[in-house]
Order: structure tokens, then sequence, then C-alpha cells
């Protein structure tokens, strides 16, 4: 595939903390996008107002005079710059050499710190995702809890940009956070130890025999062919699945590419989705081409409120060309891409240039996508109960055996015991698991016989 600069930075699309690169590599299953028709320009002239920069060459000038403490030219562009960005929407900014390093160690899945989204919110940092198996995620911070303070020191308007660099640093280092939950009025601390985060994007395992469980923690550059690779190893263990669950709480994104190819993985035609913007460039629509990993085994998508930019995509693609259901929560609603627009070798420019939409046309932008089953955020206990000395026929004195039945067949062994095991652990995911395997029956013998490991092309 080749790209202009500019068609090649509007592939990238970033999650709530701007997940993207300037030159990603080709995605496996993504489908080279057609070209749309460009937005029309506005053909009223809009000049700068003398006045206004007057003004603002008048407020530079205080800020060099008057300030509590001297500030050098170079500060106050730089937040000149990011203030005129950060004005437009939460997504733009103004990236110099620090932030186009985190934007790199983002996309590769590799840097020091606590494995945590954050969002710009108000003059407050917001939680949109804990990344799985980081410090983090074992804290127990939750998608919408808000960075009050870090080691000590409020986080407000004025130091933000500074609190959220400080959620970085050397891997041992230390950092306590004081964390107020999302539906709670005591903020608590956490003191927590960096860490070097690899994030392995894409976990699979069988949740039950014939039932794989593909979990999706954010896109990044080789999250598609991670997820062909593993999954192609699981159906060569244990052979074609009846369905999957496919798990993208709390995912907050990350690269366009990265999503177009995972939902490619299992539709075998359809609009994947589209994007319109004012740049010619900006107009791009992907398609799906012939192959499905599961083979048209029924699916199931896990979403929550964590459920950001791509992660959005990939469920509105599925939703839209009726592949999935979609259980849980309604998602974030981050529906614009951003274009990374370098300025030099060490600056560049995050702007949002385009919004996206489902395959349906529909844009999600602070809406989200609604699921086709919604979940209540629960936790469930199993209840106790007195033991009952007669629960079937078989406890019956001088009861029938059943001619069929072997010796050794634990005729208590219905599954219910593992069903509660799953629920008091995942309430969500065990309502999926049964939700699939009533696809799975509904779909049954009419299925037709199916490769053991189907490839995409």
């Amino acid at each position: 595939m080749r790209f202009s600069p500019l068609s090649l930075a509007v592939l990238l699309l970033a999650a709530p903390l701007a997940l993207a690169q300037t030159a990603p590599a080709q995605t496996s299953g993504a489908k080279k996008p057609a070209s749309t028709a460009p937005a029309a320009a506005s053909s009223v002239p809009d000049r700068v107002d003398l006045d206004d920069v007057r003004n603002f060459s008048r407020v530079y000038e205080i800020v060099r005079q008057a300030y509590v403490e001297p500030v050098d030219n170079k500060t106050i562009m730089k937040a000149a710059i990011s203030g005129m960005l950060s004005g437009l929407d939460p997504h733009s900014e103004y990236l110099d050499k620090d932030g186009l390093a985190e934007l790199n160690e983002d996309t590769t899945g590799q840097y020091g710190g606590l494995g945590i989204e954050v969002l710009q919110v108000d003059g407050t940092l917001r939680i949109v995702a804990p990344i799985d198996d980081t410090p983090a995620s074992r804290a127990g911070i939750k998608p919408g809890d808000t960075i009050v303070k870090i080691d000590g020191k409020v986080v407000d308007p004025e130091n933000i940009d500074d609190m959220f660099k400080a959620l970085r640093g050397d891997p041992g280092s230390k950092v306590t956070l004081t964390i107020l939950h999302e539906k709670s009025d005591k903020p608590i601390d956490m003191p927590l130890v960096r860490e070097k985060i690899s994030v392995t994007s894409v976990k699979t395992r069988e949740i039950e025999p014939g039932y794989a469980y593909i979990r999706v923690s954010q896109f990044q550059d080789d999250t598609a062919p991670d997820l062909e690779k593993k999954l192609g190893e699981l159906i060569r263990k244990n052979g074609p699945q009846k369905g999957a669950i496919l798990d993208l709480r709390s995912n907050p994104g990350g690269l366009l590419t990265a999503a177009v190819g995972v939902s490619d993985d299992f539709l075998n035609s359809g609009t994947i989705v589209t994007t319109r913007g004012r740049l010619q460039d900006s107009n791009l629509s992907f398609e799906a081409h012939s192959g499905d990993l599961l083979n048209g085994a029924p699916m199931v998508v896990l979403v929550d409120n964590g459920t950001a930019s791509a992660a959005e995509i990939v469920s509105g693609a599925l939703k839209d060309n009726h592949r999935a259901l979609i259980i849980g929560r309604r998602t974030f609603g981050k529906g614009v891409v951003q274009t990374v627009l370098p300025l030099d070798n060490d600056h560049a420019v995050k702007i949002t240039t385009a919004r996206y939409y489902t395959p349906n046309g529909t844009s999600i932008q602070a809406e989200g996508i609604k699921p086709d089953i919604a979940l209540a955020d629960l936790a469930v206990n199993k209840t106790d109960s007195a033991a009952v000395l007669v629960s079937s026929e078989a406890d019956l004195p001088n009861h029938l055996a059943n001619e069929d039945t072997k010796a050794s067949k634990d005729i208590d062994n219905d599954g219910s015991a593992e069903n509660a095991k799953l629920a008091t652990q995942d309430y969500a995911l065990s309502q999926a698991l049964n939700v699939l395997k009533g696809l799975a029956l509904n779909r049954g013998a009419y299925a037709a016989p199916v490769p053991a490991v189907p490839t995409k092309h």
C-alpha cells in the first residue's frame, strides 16, 4: 500500500491518549481504502481579525513582563500552540520530542509507567481504561476513576500537563496516586511501582470446550497478525470452535489499520468503516474481503464504557454487518480520527481531521455504541442454601437405575457449578457465554463442514 504522508497519517486512529505513529507497518487483513468525495469547502473567506492579532501580542507581552516568574519565549510559544490545539477538542495536541517518543511507545506497547490510559477532562485526569496485567489494573483502578493527586500534589488545570507526564517514569520507581472511584466520594491512596509495560494486545483460550475467548486489550501495529497466529494455534490444538467471545472491555483503542485488520479477520465481505473530513485524503472507505477465521461460528462482543476509539470501530463493524451480538454497556463514544503531521524531526501536531462512520453510516461521536443486550455493572454472589436430602429421583431409596447410565458417570455434574464459578468471577462474561451457547445451539446442524484452520489471504 502506498500513501502520501497525509493519507498515511489519516490511517492512524488515536485512542483517547493518542495511540498513533507517522509510519505504521501494513496491518494484516487491511484492504486498501477507497477515497470518497471530498467534503465541500467553505467559499466565504475567513480572514484573521487585526484586533485579535493585537490582543495576542498584548497578552504575550503581559506574560513576558508581568508574570510572577520569568518566562522565556520558547515556553510562551509552546503554551500558546498547545492552548490553541487543546481548545479545539480533547484529542488535538502539540507534540514535542518527548510526546513523539511517548506516542511511539504507546503504539508499540512498550514504555515505563503504570499501564493506564487517561484523558484530560476539564482540568482533571480521567481514567479511560487500565491495561491488563499492569500495576494499574492489579491495584484495582477502573474506567471512569479520576486521579486527584500524584505523590500528594493536587491535579489542577495549571499543572495538568506535568501531572500527566509524572505517570510515566523509569521501571522500579515509585509513585502514589490518589484515586476517586466513579461512584465514590472518598479518595483513596494507591502506592504503585512503575514497570516496563510490554503490552501483549491479544490473548486467547478456550473458556469451555468448543468456545473461544479472545481478549484484545488495545490496537497496536501487530494486533491483527498476533490475533491470526494465536487463534490459529487454538483451533489447531482444540479443533473448530462452536463460537467465540471477543472481549473489548476497557480497550482504549489504537491504530485504525489494526482495527480494520481485526474486523476483517471475522468478516467475509462488507464495509468495515468510512472516514470523512474536509481534506481529500481524509475521505476513506475500508472493505472486508473473503476469509473468516471462525468460518461463521457465532460471535459475541463484550463492551463497556471503557471501550473506545478503534475498539468501537470493530464493535460497529461486527454489529452492523450482523456478524456478532454486542453485549454489555454503552461504549465511550470517540468517533473521530486524528492526523499526526510532522513539523520537523522533533515536533508534530496531532489534530482531528475526520469523523468515522460505522457500516450503516452512523457516527458514534459522543454517543457510543448501544449494546444489543445491555448488562448492568454487577457482581454476583452464590447464595447460601440448606442441604437438601432429596434433590432428584436418584436420591430416593430403591429407585430404578437408568439402563444407559455408566457406573462412573457423575449425574450431578450438569455444568452449573462451573457456571456459578464464572458468574461470581465475571458476571458479564458468564452472561455472554450463555448467550453464545444459545446462538451455537441455534446454528447447530445447519452449519456446513469447514476446514480446521481458516486463514486470511
